[in-house]
C-alpha cells in the first residue's frame, strides 16, 4: 500500500456517468487486501470471516493508515458489516456479510447538505410500497465516504410528518439494484484516494435493517462508535508515520556540520512526537479491548442467558468503552494533527514541498478531528462521564497497578496530583450550577481527564518494558504542563466567561 500512496494522492478517483473509478493504485491496494484475505477480519467464520477479535483488526487498521490514510477509509469500512451483524436479521447476514468478506466494499450514508453533525435533521425519504412490499429511498446524501460502494447503510426518514430522530430508520441499499448515482466527488484537501461523494437517490430499492424508528437512536450510535474507533486507528497510524518521517529526515539532514537531530530543539520535538504516538496507541488498544469484551458478551447473550457475573462484566466494559471512545477519538486525532504539523517543522522549507511524504500526511491528518464527530462533539459526548466521575474506579485500579518506588513513584505522584486537582475542578464547576459555564469549560475538563487516563496507561505499560520508561516520563511531563494550563483556565472563573468571549468577538 505504501508505495502506491503518492501516486494515489496525485491521481485520485474520478466520476463519470454516475459511477466512480478508483485511482489505479487504490485498485491495486484493494486487489492486494482481497487476495490476502484481509476483508471481514472481525466477522464470524460462518459468514466466511476470519473471526478475529477487534484488537488485532484495529492493529491492522493502524498499519494500513500508516501506509496510506486515504486507503484506510475504504478498507476500514468493512466495519459497517458489524452493524449488519448486530442489527440485521439472519437472512440479511447470510446475503450481505459473505460478500463483504469476499471483498465487496461498504459505505454509511448519514450526512446530508442540511444535516451534518445534526443527524436528527436527516430528510432523505423512505417510502414503503404495499404492492411489492419494498422500501424506496429518495433524496440526497453528501460527504459520503466511498459513496459508490457495493453495499450501503442508509439513514432515512421512514415516519411521515416527523422532524426528529424518532422518525429515522436504517436501511440496506444494494448497488446491484440501481437507483443511486454519484453526482460528484468532493475536491478535498487530503485523503485523496478515498472518494467522498454526493449521492442522489431516485426510487432506490432498499430493505429495513432492524426495527423502524431506531435508525438514529440505536443503530447509528453503534455504527458511529465503531467508526470512531476506526478513525482513532487512522490517527494513530498518521501519528506514527509523521514521527518516522521526521526522525528519518532529522538523522539525514545536516546543518553546521552535524545531523539536525543533534540540536536539542529538534530532539525535543521528535521525542514528544514519539511520546504522543505511543500515548495514542495505548489509548486506542485499551479502548478496542473494552469493545471486544462487551461485544463478545453481547454475542453470547444471543445464544444463552448471561450469568450474573457476565452481566456485571458486560455493564462494566460497555460503560468503559462508552467513556473511552469519545475521549480517545478526541485525543488521538488532535495528536495526529500536532505530529503532522511538527513533522513539517522538522523538515523546514522542504516539508512545504510535495517531494516529501510529510506534506501529504499533514493534509490527510486534518480531517481526523472533524469527521465521525468533531473534537467539540467528542467533548459533548464525554463531559457527562467526567462530571459524574465514571472513570474514578478505573483510575483506582490503574493506580494500584503502578509501583510506588523510584521513577514510577515520582511519576505516579504527579499523576495522583493531577487527579486530585481534577476532582476539585469538577466540584468547582458543578457547584456553580451554570450549564453555560460547564459547556464553556468542558473541553478543558475532558482533556485533563484524558491526560490522567493516558498517563496511567503509559505507566502501567512501561513496567512491562523498561525501554518505555523515558518515553512515559516525556509524555507525563508534557501532560502535566498542559493539565496545569487547563486547570488554571477552569478556575479563572469570571475571567473567561462566554460574555467575555463575545466582547472579544464583537471587538
Amino acid at each position: 500500500i505504501a508505495p502506491n500512496a503518492e501516486g494515489v494522492d496525485h491521481e485520485g478517483p474520478t466520476v463519470a456517468n454516475g459511477r466512480v473509478t478508483y485511482a489505479s493504485g487504490t485498485q491495486q491496494n484493494l486487489d492486494a487486501v482481497r487476495k490476502a484475505g484481509l476483508m471481514g477480519i472481525a466477522m464470524p467464520r460462518r459468514y466466511n470471516g476470519l473471526n478475529f477479535p477487534i484488537v488485532p483488526y484495529i492493529m491492522a487498521a493502524d498499519l494500513v493508515s500508516r501506509a496510506d490514510a486515504g486507503f484506510e477509509n475504504l478498507w476500514g469500512l468493512q466495519d459497517c458489516a458489524e452493524t449488519l451483524y448486530e442489527f440485521g436479521n439472519e437472512d440479511q447476514r447470510q446475503r450481505y456479510i459473505p460478500r463483504v468478506c469476499d471483498g465487496e466494499t461498504m459505505s454509511m450514508d448519514l450526512t446530508e447538505p442540511d444535516a451534518g453533525s445534526d443527524l436528527q435533521s436527516v430528510m432523505l425519504k423512505a417510502s414503503y410500497n404495499e404492492a411489492d412490499g419494498c422500501w424506496y429511498l429518495n433524496g440526497v446524501k453528501r460527504f459520503i465516504t466511498n459513496g459508490d460502494a457495493d453495499i450501503h447503510l442508509v439513514l432515512a426518514r421512514s415516519e411521515e410528518g416527523t422532524k426528529d430522530g424518532r422518525g429515522l430508520s436504517m436501511f440496506i441499499y444494494d448497488k446491484r439494484n440501481g437507483g443511486v448515482n454519484v453526482r460528484r466527488i468532493e475536491n478535498k484537501m487530503g485523503i485523496k484516494g478515498s472518494p467522498t461523494c454526493e449521492l442522489v437517490f431516485k426510487n432506490a430499492k432498499a430493505e429495513l435493517c432492524g426495527d423502524r424508528k431506531l435508525g438514529l437512536i440505536k443503530y447509528v450510535m453503534a455504527l458511529m462508535n465503531g467508526a470512531r474507533l476506526g478513525i482513532m486507528a487512522q490517527a494513530v497510524g498518521l501519528s506514527e508515520a509523521a514521527y518516522r518521517e521526521a526522525y528519518a529526515y532529522a538523522l539525514d539532514r545536516k546543518q553546521f556540520g552535524k545531523s539536525i537531530i543533534e540540536f536539542p530543539a529538534i530532539a525535543e520535538i521528535i521525542a514528544l512526537m514519539r511520546a504522543k504516538a505511543d500515548a495514542s496507541r495505548s489509548m486506542l488498544y485499551e479502548t478496542a479491548r473494552f469493545v471486544d469484551v462487551y461485544k463478545a458478551l453481547d454475542d453470547i447473550s444471543k445464544e444463552r442467558k448471561l450469568t450474573p457475573e457476565e452481566r456485571q462484566e458486560f455493564k462494566k466494559y460497555s460503560k468503559l468503552a462508552d467513556a473511552f471512545t469519545p475521549m480517545g477519538k478526541g485525543m488521538t486525532t488532535e495528536y495526529a494533527n500536532q505530529n503532522a504539523y511538527d513533522a513539517i517543522q522538522v523538515h523546514g522549507g522542504s516539508g512545504f514541498m510535495k517531494d516529501y511524504a510529510c506534506e501529504r500526511i499533514y493534509r490527510d491528518a486534518r480531517i481526523t478531528n472533524i469527521y465521525e464527530g468533531t473534537t467539540q462533539l467528542q467533548v459533548v459526548a464525554a463531559i457527562g462521564g467526567v462530571m459524574q466521575r465514571v472513570l474514578d474506579r478505573h483510575f483506582d485500579e490503574l493506580f494500584g497497578k503502578v509501583k510506588a518506588e523510584g521513577l514510577y513513584g515520582r511519576l505516579k505522584s504527579m499523576v495522583r496530583d493531577m487527579h486530585e486537582k481534577q476532582l476539585a475542578a469538577v466540584k468547582f464547576v458543578a457547584e456553580k450550577k451554570d450549564a453555560e459555564y460547564q459547556n464553556l469549560r468542558a473541553r478543558n475538563l475532558v482533556e485533563n481527564e484524558t491526560f490522567i487516563l493516558v498517563s496511567l496507561l503509559m505507566l502501567r505499560d512501561a513496567q512491562k518494558d523498561a525501554k518505555r520508561e523515558a518515553l512515559t516520563e516525556r509524555y507525563i511531563l508534557d501532560a502535566v504542563h498542559d493539565f496545569e494550563r487547563n486547570n488554571q483556565i477552569i478556575l479563572s472563573n469570571d475571567l473567561t466567561t462566554i460574555d467575555r468571549h463575545r466582547e472579544v468577538i464583537d471587538y
